[in-house]
């Protein structure tokens, strides 16, 4: 899928710029954990003409894998291409950082990421069984599914 509109800008948010929280809240509901992991990691921002469109949050696991540990669009441009157009945008940053793969996490009940992101070459590689469960205090429904297990998908980049 592409983006519809192809002015679309790609750019790292500085230190003193605002954290978009109205974003990063829709991809993971607890603010707590997401300041933790912001803390040491580095977020980019989707925008067209000075509007944000959507986020992700790029955390170092090792010398050779990134985790993107949030990606969230606007929920009225959702199915525009900018979910996809974020994650190479990143697969890009990890390929300069001469990273060998990027993972993602997402919820047992997150099914059209779970079709996104193994549309973007991604597999499921592990399960961080009751994740949902035991970091969150309230359970957390998607699609009429309860989010109980974190399902991890991973991107080998050494081929590209």
């Amino acid at each position: 899928m592409t983006v519809k509109n192809q002015n679309i800008t790609f750019d790292k948010l500085d230190k003193d710029d605002q954290i978009p929280y109205e974003l990063l809240l829709l991809a993971d509901p607890s603010k707590e954990l997401v300041d933790e992991y912001l803390k040491q990691s580095d977020i980019y921002i989707a925008r067209q003409n000075g509007e944000t469109l959507g986020v992700i949050v790029l955390f170092l696991l090792t010398t050779e894998t990134v985790e993107i540990k949030n990606v969230a669009v606007k929920p009225e441009l959702h199915g525009q291409g900018i979910g996809s157009f974020l994650i190479e945008n990143a697969v890009q940053v990890a390929l300069l950082n001469r990273q060998k793969n990027i993972c993602i996490g997402t919820a047992n009940s997150s099914v059209g990421q779970l079709y996104l992101y193994q549309k973007l070459d991604f597999e499921i590689t592990g399960i961080k069984r009751h994740f949902f469960t035991d970091n969150y205090a309230e359970p957390i429904y998607e699609n009429g599914i309860q989010a109980k297990h974190m399902l991890v998908l991973t991107r080998e980049l050494n081929d590209e």
